[in-house]
């Protein structure tokens, strides 16, 4: 396998689409910051020490190293993935925020294993169904694969982390998918997961509420409705060309989360209709770059790990702005490279990196 260039075209979407989330987290992010600690700029600088300063370091050593020595230490990673999430639980490391137990306490600041654990199981399982002829082993594999799913989503369950959980399972399907599960485990699968996520609804009556309130938005308007509401008003209020970077209303204590899950309606409404679709067509083009990198791969590890972290992206992008545009529930997920969160970040810029990475190993047109 020659090393070739990396794709310039990829590396350039990926840094449009971080100075212009960094733009627009500043702005939704500079009233709470005021209120915080006085000033416009907390929020914004603790973001860029924490999550844009260390995901940067990362994508540049992930872009350097060759994506088959992923492979190598896919294990060691997915278990480490596992420990962290598990100390989430231990008093005294883990911290609580909102009802949900999902964040590490390392002193001078926090991490949400779960983002971490993404791109943890991506690389795991492309390397355990990227084996030749892998899917011999039928009904073994099938039980590996359920084993393994269920295993982390019974943390995130535990994290009460749903939304996290739900793009987990998606892109583990699509990466046992492409790597040639029949039609007959995929159908299991599904009947599994569909099972499952009935059955959590009898543990976490609130996602039972958010349902409620997407089928009926009038419903406990004040209440469980509100944030929908309020996202959609402030959506509306940007109309085609914005109210202008900076002059949200929303984000004057009304929109609730409008740095985190509810950045978009926020964009929606400095930046308008045109803004918006500028910004939704930077992620279509940098999804579609990403699965040319996947069709061009030379071997089925790297082919998987690109579909994994591509799906990985457009999935919890899909997720974020169809739940803050009301086409589905509400759930708390952020929107890659907008939402406030510096493992996020991190993570995402990692494995932007390996997919970079990639793309100097892909067969050339």
């Amino acid at each position: 396998m020659k090393k070739g260039r990396s794709d310039k075209g990829l590396k350039m979407v990926i840094f449009t689409l971080l100075i212009i989330g960094l733009g627009i987290l500043f702005s939704a992010s500079a009233v709470i910051s005021i209120e915080s600690a006085g000033n416009p700029y907390y929020y914004f600088i603790h973001q860029l020490l924490y999550g844009v300063l260390p995901g940067l370091i990362m994508f540049f050593i992930c872009q350097k190293i060759n994506y088959k020595t992923w492979k190598k230490f896919s294990l060691l990673i997915f278990f480490a993935s596992l420990v962290l999430m598990v100390l989430v639980f231990v008093p005294g490391l883990g911290l609580k925020y909102g009802g949900a137990q999902r964040w590490l306490n390392l002193g001078f600041t926090s991490i949400q294993p779960a983002e971490f654990m993404k791109l943890g199981i991506i690389i795991y399982l492309s390397a355990l169904f990227g084996k030749k002829d892998i899917h011999k082993n039928g009904i073994i594999n099938l039980i590996s694969f359920l084993a393994i799913m269920t295993m982390v989503g019974g943390l995130m369950a535990l994290q009460s982390d749903v939304g996290t959980l739900a793009l987990v399972v998606i892109v583990g399907f699509i990466i046992y998918f492409i790597s040639g599960g029949g039609f007959l485990h995929l159908g299991i699968i599904i009947t599994v997961y569909t099972a499952s996520f009935f059955a959590l609804t009898k543990f976490f009556p609130h996602r039972i509420a958010r349902f409620i309130t997407f089928f009926n938005p009038g419903f406990d308007p004040q209440g469980i409705s509100y944030q929908i509401n309020q996202a959609i008003l402030a959506i509306g209020s940007g109309g085609i060309l914005g109210l202008g970077l900076g002059n949200s209303m929303q984000k004057h204590n009304y929109l609730p989360e409008p740095m985190g899950d509810s950045i978009f309606a926020i964009a929606a409404e400095e930046i308008g209709f045109i803004g918006a679709l500028v910004l939704v067509t930077l992620f279509v083009l940098l999804i579609i770059k990403g699965l040319k990198v996947a069709k061009k791969s030379t071997d089925e590890f790297g082919k998987l790990t690109a579909i994994g972290i591509v799906s990985w992206i457009a999935f919890q992008t899909i997720i974020n702005i169809a739940a803050i545009t009301k086409l589905i529930p509400l759930t708390g997920i952020p929107l890659p490279f907008l939402s406030y969160g510096g493992s996020s970040m991190i993570a995402m810029m990692a494995g932007l990196g390996i997919l970079v990475n990639i793309s100097k190993h892909t067969t050339r047109d």
